[in-house]
């Protein structure tokens, strides 16, 4: 697997969704998804409108959107998440806004379509 770093630099503007088998910040805003196979980290001047998922998260500025999180996601203190949480550890720094449902726990890591969120299940 090809090691990347990738940056989204503040005042840049993406519509789309980012997939990326390494690491990306965003400083900037994303209107779209973003997925990593290693770590995301949103700074403190971004904006992301659209679902997270990585093996560990990091959040300093704000999400409207989902986050998946395999491993530990952090909130720093200036961030500001609209959306369900779903990971296995979670970290929050005092002054961190979170507005959604939580779930943790191991059984995360397993396909998302088999877990169980309270809703009513509809077989096909």
């Amino acid at each position: 697997m090809v090691n990347s770093n990738n940056l989204v630099a503040a005042g840049t503007v993406i519509v789309g969704n980012i997939g990326t088998p390494g690491n990306i910040r965003v400083e900037g805003t994303v209107e779209g998804s973003l997925e990593s196979q290693k770590k995301i980290i949103i700074g403190e001047s971004a904006k992301v409108n659209g679902d997270v998922s990585a093996n560990e998260v990091e959040v300093a500025g704000n999400v409207n959107g989902e986050i998946r999180c395999k491993d530990t996601l952090f909130l720093k203190k200036s961030a500001l998440i609209i959306g369900d949480i779903f990971t296995k550890k979670l970290i929050i720094e005092n002054g961190a806004e979170f507005n959604g449902k939580c779930q943790m726990g191991n059984q995360l890591n397993e396909d998302p379509k088999n877990i169980d969120h309270g809703k009513k299940k509809i077989s096909s």
